[in-house]
């Protein structure tokens, strides 16, 4: 994974950036760019779990945002929310084109990048591949609700905007997924 800097955007700055994009500021997308990288990656590698595929498809879903950028318009969710709808037409698409589905538990690498000793590595890693098992047994949507609020910690009202769905329906699926993934855990006990 590429090493990106985090600083904070404000909200404010935000939308001065993606406004200055729209207008064909490379710069400005740059900055935005830099700021969402790591987040978006994240977020297609739970998706697909191979990191040369998040790779490229991250790199895809910042590819199409700069070509629609001339037609970006803030709205209610702001550039984030906009960048993510990209990110989750972008990761339907590729399976929709993919004859083989890939399981979520084929991580090669353990998501923590730095633990003290190489036995909580191990343990750590072993948690991981048996959560992705049981996400992946859960519907699309269920997994998307779930990544997108836990993983990347977004709010329920821009998850809702980033899937086209109520907040209340988006609330009902987390729900549900988090039942079935407790019994799924369970069951593997």
């Amino acid at each position: 994974m590429h090493s990106r800097d985090t600083a904070a955007v404000t909200e404010s700055s935000e939308t001065e950036l993606a406004l200055r994009a729209s207008k064909g500021d490379a710069d400005a997308f740059s900055s935005l760019y830099e700021q969402y990288f790591d987040r978006i990656y994240r977020y297609v590698f739970f998706k697909t779990s191979h990191v040369a595929e998040a790779e490229d498809l991250t790199e895809r879903v910042f590819f199409k945002a700069w070509e629609a950028m001339a037609r970006y318009k803030q709205r209610g969710g702001g550039f984030r929310t906009w960048l993510y709808r990209i990110a989750h037409n972008t990761v339907i698409d590729y399976h929709r084109t993919k004859k083989d589905t890939i399981a979520l538990q084929d991580v090669s690498q353990p998501l923590a990048e730095t633990a003290p000793l190489p036995e909580q590595v191990l343990v750590k890693q072993e948690e991981i591949e048996q959560l992705h098992a049981a996400i992946a047994q859960l519907p699309d949507e269920q997994q998307q609700i779930l990544i997108l609020r836990f993983v990347e910690g977004i709010s329920h009202s821009k998850v809702a905007a980033i899937l086209g769905k109520s907040e209340g329906a988006c609330r009902v699926v987390q729900c549900r997924a988090l039942a079935a993934l407790h019994r799924i855990l369970e069951q593997g006990s």
